[in-house]
């Protein structure tokens, strides 16, 4: 078999020619090629020996002195077919190095899960047909924020959707949070613990959602949902994307979470909401410490809440506005909420009290940003609810059995007709009492 030069190696001889021909000295074909005199000699030799093709590397065609032993491969596809053949090949080559001890790199586990079937190569990304914005120079000054809904427990659990907040600067996760859909008061609860474990950010980045604008084409220009009142009265900018793309940052942090969170849930054994909400702390902190990049300015944006936690969740609440009545009730969401005061509470007749609806159920009155007491009662029905046909007979039944239940006892004596007439005749009669007549009375019409 004739084996071919490669274009190092043409070039090699060529020089090697011009120098035994005296037209080049050794120092200077050294030069040319970038290695040392000593290395010229030994190609010389061997020009000289075997012509052009002595050139030609003898290990070409040979396994490499430095491959990965072929046990090794074969147990880390055997890992892979057991655990991870729905893994990327980034995430196997973690999951491989962290847990079973076996470091390769990302190109060959990729190659390896090509060859086995178990990753299909990707086509080359299409051109960008809309410019790159700059990061923000500083941590806090964007939080870029969406909502993901996904299968994310596989079938374990309900699917539900994923509160994913992103640092524009950093590329940092900020807050990660499992909620059944996206309310107001979900985005409600995770700027809160936003808010108490950074501080407060600059600007919001979110799309056009009705949680966050009055997308009505007639409205008042002051007009505004709850989630942005409560910004403004954080002094929080709320900014919103016209497309998805421009906020690519937080959608490509949902694709990435759809792959790689969704599988580490599996092999934690995370099967509910409630314990995936427990354990997001962790992931997010070993996901900055993979993705997080350092951002352009040290100092951070995020500005400190000066207030408590009482007044920070009663701005981050749904605010409803009711009147009191004279005996200082209002009714709220099918609940009568009953003011209780010492006094006579005459002020507060007739007064405009809030509402707070807190993400946890709790519910809050206020006046005049003062807490009021009250109790909570179910508010009376007016109407009877209406019965089909097939429950009519249940209904009559249960009638029946409150109408025996009501009834007199056994041993009690029933007023009837027959009773009236056999009662004991007093031993004095009672002189009537006559009533007198009216002092004035009507004339009888003829």
């Amino acid at each position: 078999m004739v084996r071919q030069m490669s274009d190092k190696e043409i070039l090699r001889g060529q020089l090697m020619a011009q120098l035994v021909e005296g037209k080049l000295d050794q120092k200077s074909a050294a030069a040319r090629l970038a290695i040392s005199v000593r290395q010229v000699k030994r190609l010389k030799r061997r020009y000289l020996n075997e012509g052009a093709p002595g050139l030609i590397s003898n290990k070409r065609g040979q396994a490499s002195n430095r491959r990965i032993p072929a046990s090794v491969i074969a147990q880390a596809l055997a890992l892979i077919q057991a655990h991870y053949s729905d893994f990327g090949p980034t995430l196997a080559a973690e999951k491989l190095r962290e847990q079973h001890a076996i470091s390769l790199s990302v190109e060959t586990v990729r190659q390896q899960m090509i060859a086995a079937g178990y990753w299909k190569p990707k086509r080359g990304q299409v051109a960008r047909t809309h410019p790159m914005r700059d990061r923000r120079p500083r941590r806090g000054e964007l939080i870029q924020i969406d909502g993901s809904p996904h299968d994310w427990f596989e079938g374990r659990a309900p699917a539900c959707c994923l509160l994913v907040f992103i640092d524009d600067a950093t590329s940092e996760l900020m807050e990660l949070q499992f909620v059944n859909t996206e309310t107001t008061l979900g985005y409600m609860a995770a700027l809160t613990r936003h808010i108490l474990r950074h501080g407060l950010p600059a600007a919001l980045y979110s799309d056009k959602h009705s949680i966050f604008r009055i997308n009505a084409a007639e409205v008042d220009a002051d007009a505004q949902t709850q989630f942005a009142r409560a910004l403004t009265q954080l002094g929080i900018a709320g900014i919103q994307a016209h497309s998805p793309q421009a906020k690519g940052r937080v959608e490509r942090a949902n694709q990435t979470l759809q792959d790689r969170l969704v599988k580490e849930m599996r092999l934690q054994g995370i099967n509910d909401q409630a314990s995936a909400n427990a354990w997001l702390p962790q992931f997010m902190a070993d996901f900055n410490r993979r993705f997080a990049v350092a951002p352009a300015q040290a100092t951070d944006a995020h500005v400190p809440y000066q207030g408590g936690l009482a007044a920070l969740q009663r701005i981050l609440s749904v605010h409803e506005e009711r009147t009191l009545s004279k005996n200082l009730s209002c009714q709220h969401d099918g609940q009568l909420l009953q003011v209780l005061t010492q006094g006579g509470g005459l002020s507060l007749r007739g007064a405009k009290v809030c509402v707070h609806s807190h993400s946890d159920g709790r519910k809050e009155l206020s006046w005049q940003g003062r807490g009021l007491a009250f109790e909570s009662q179910a508010k009376p029905a007016k109407q009877q609810i209406p019965v089909s046909g097939k429950e009519l007979n249940a209904v009559v039944d249960v009638a029946l059995k409150k109408r025996k239940a009501t009834s007199p006892a056994a041993n009690q004596p029933k007023r009837t007709q027959n009773t009236i007439g056999k009662q004991k005749p007093s031993s004095i009669a009672k002189p009537v009492k006559q009533t007198k007549p009216p002092k004035y009375s009507q004339a009888a019409s003829p």
